[in-house]
């Protein structure tokens, strides 16, 4: 048979399996079905989570949004990064819009108090459960750029992200490493994948010449919006420049001349933008001119203050951060990556024939701009984490944006274990990893460090029950009595104004201010306030030390002979601060404050499970709070 035969065979056997074609206004609006769907999945998503992750999700994007949105007198809880400029106020001014929405609807629609407390709640988890879509969303339509458009490997990705416990846990909350992934997975979607290589025609795959490739391929419009959310990214998270080092440099490296020089221009150009918007918002932020990217690189790798807040084994994400990443992802990952990086095709025929039934395969990556774009974003991944892992304090966080690039990775394994030979035995196998997905998912989001959100929600009740806010819509001429709240618990370990909202709730807890000021001899004994409480001298000593005397709550005597004792110069002198009305701390230090108050009016009025395990041992247990009786 002739060989022009054979190529025609197998050209009409690869059209026959491929996806049918849809025109630009079909596919978008399939597209933006899509999105709606994934937007009310992860609007319940966000709704739903209760449970603790990091600080950082509240006092590095909420606080600070807080204060703008509210005034100073709204008493947020600003951080010692806010206070020596170290990050961007793009991110905060986004939740700051947030609230400031969500309160003229709230005082338009004439809610009560505690109606516009969950309001201005939902609102930030709302905000991020659209970026969360986003990301789900890109993450498909990237698959789609490297295994074709309505391929079936792509929607495996889309499943991947859907069912990724990490997603669902950490996707929809307000750390900025949730915004800088969805942001970095649009602008890889955005970049020109076709710069360099021969572009073919999609209908006859017949080579086009390299300047009508350029054309027909891509659009600058496309490449300055990828530029302007890489430049965004970088700013709002300045290690992020690493994804884009791995990306830009084999594209520079093998482009011609002229597009080395668009691409030049492109990035002066945008970087210029996002740098001089970056500083405009710095300024009104901070009331000075000051440029936190480098700010934050001078105080995390020149005075290493990274490490104040651990240190982790080198090859912590290996062990430790990709397979919390991945869980049950993790082998297909390690195998796409694999296959990626050796360059490796999918080689399989069309059409897999198991008995009497036939099966489609997964589709063939033959296109070398599809073949490009596994390949760079398997080097991505790979450079992203040897990096990270040369830093002594890691978190799995950091590793985010890379996630969406090992889905994509991984869906095409998956896809060919799907469809192989003993299917019955591999579907129950996938049945079984989606099943440990939801476990996973629902553990972590519903009962893992969920006393530490409980306790205020209680507390903030207790408020509004305690001055009759459910029938009041302002406390203009109202007298609101105060609630005072005392967290003797490891620094931020609960979340601050974001969830007490009202300011009439006045609140301490421990800090942890780093060695800011200090010489690097003279670190190593350094201890903050955290620590002394719990290992020197130790909670008993502390409260002595730090709290009025305990003459002030003693069961016995009234209400105006403890007025006056407070009066006395020498209780001024010597102790700080007034015992609260509430008292909160984790069980394990129950005993102990046992032993210190037994005496006291303090009485147990709330416990709230948290967790089964904690790798640190001043949060174990329950979350307990003791109140004054009497108060």
């Amino acid at each position: 048979m002739p060989a022009s035969s054979d190529s025609a065979r197998a050209t009409t056997a690869r059209r026959t399996d491929a996806p049918p074609t849809r025109s630009p206004t079909v596919y978008r609006d399939s597209a933006l079905g899509v999105f709606v769907l994934l937007l009310a999945f992860r609007i319940v998503n966000a709704l739903t989570l209760r449970t603790f992750f990091q600080p950082d999700e509240f006092f590095q994007s909420l606080e600070p949004a807080w204060q703008l949105a509210f005034g100073d007198t709204s008493i947020a809880w600003i951080t010692w990064e806010w206070r020596t400029q170290l990050r961007s106020s793009l991110h905060p001014w986004l939740f700051a819009a947030v609230y400031r929405l969500a309160a003229t609807l709230a005082h338009l629609c004439g809610l009560t108090l505690p109606a516009k407390a969950e309001v201005l709640l939902a609102a930030p988890k709302v905000t991020q459960a659209v970026v969360a879509a986003l990301l789900d969303c890109y993450t498909w339509k990237l698959a789609e750029k490297a295994y074709g458009r309505g391929s079936r490997t792509a929607l495996t990705t889309l499943a991947l992200s859907v069912c990724s416990p990490w997603q669902w846990f950490c996707s929809t909350r307000t750390l900025s490493n949730c915004l800088e992934t969805t942001i970095t997975t649009i602008a890889i979607y955005y970049w020109p994948w076709h710069w360099p290589g021969t572009a073919r025609d999609s209908t006859t795959g017949d080579k086009v010449h390299p300047q009508i490739a350029e054309q027909h391929l891509g659009s600058l419009p496309a490449l300055r919006l990828s530029l302007l959310l890489a430049a965004l990214a970088c700013v709002l998270r300045p290690t992020n420049a690493l994804v884009w080092l791995t990306v830009f440099v084999p594209t520079f490296w093998q482009a011609s001349k002229r597009l080395r020089y668009v691409l030049v221009r492109e990035i002066l150009f945008c970087g210029s933008v996002i740098v001089a918007c970056s500083a405009a918002s710095d300024r009104l932020y901070y009331g000075v001119w000051t440029l936190p990217p480098l700010r934050f690189l001078y105080f995390n790798i020149a005075q290493s203050l990274a490490v104040f807040y651990g240190r982790n084994r080198t090859d912590y994400y290996l062990t430790e951060g990709l397979p919390l990443l991945l869980t049950t992802a993790l082998p297909f990952a390690a195998v796409g990556l694999y296959q990626a990086l050796r360059g490796q095709e999918l080689r399989h025929s069309p059409v897999t024939s198991r008995g009497s039934v036939k099966l489609p395969a997964p589709e063939l990556v033959h296109d070398a701009t599809q073949r490009r774009i596994l390949i760079r974003l398997a080097w991505t991944c790979v450079v992203t984490t040897i990096a990270l892992s040369l830093i002594s304090h890691k978190e799995v966080r950091f590793l985010f944006p890379v996630l969406p690039f090992l889905h994509v990775a991984a869906a095409g394994p998956l896809s060919i274990f799907r469809l192989s030979a003993g299917g019955l035995k591999h579907k129950t196998i996938i049945g079984f990893l989606l099943v440990t997905n939801i476990f996973i998912a629902g553990y972590v989001s519903q009962v893992h460090q969920r006393g530490v959100i409980d306790v205020l929600d209680y507390l903030r009740h207790k408020h509004e029950a305690r001055n009759k806010l459910s029938n009041l819509t302002q406390t203009t001429d109202t007298q609101i009595f105060n609630t005072t709240v005392g967290f003797l618990m490891p620094c931020h370990s609960t979340p601050w104004r974001s969830h007490l909202i009202y300011p009439t709730i006045s609140a301490w807890a421990l800090t942890c201010e780093p060695p800011l000021n200090i010489p690097l001899s003279e670190r190593s004994t350094y201890l903050d306030e955290a620590d002394e409480f719990y290992i020197k001298p130790g909670p008993a000593s502390w409260l002595r030390d730090n709290m009025e005397s305990l003459d002030t709550i003693q069961s016995g005597g009234s209400r105006s002979g403890r007025h006056w004792m407070r009066q006395d110069p020498k209780f001024k002198a010597k102790y700080r601060r007034t015992w609260p009305q509430n008292l909160v701390f984790f069980s394990q230090l129950e005993d102990t404050l046992t032993q210190v108050l037994g005496e006291t009016r303090y009485r147990e009025c709330w416990r709230g499970f948290n967790s089964h395990f904690h790798d640190d041992w001043r949060r174990v247990g329950d979350v307990v709070v003791w109140c004054l009786d009497g108060e």
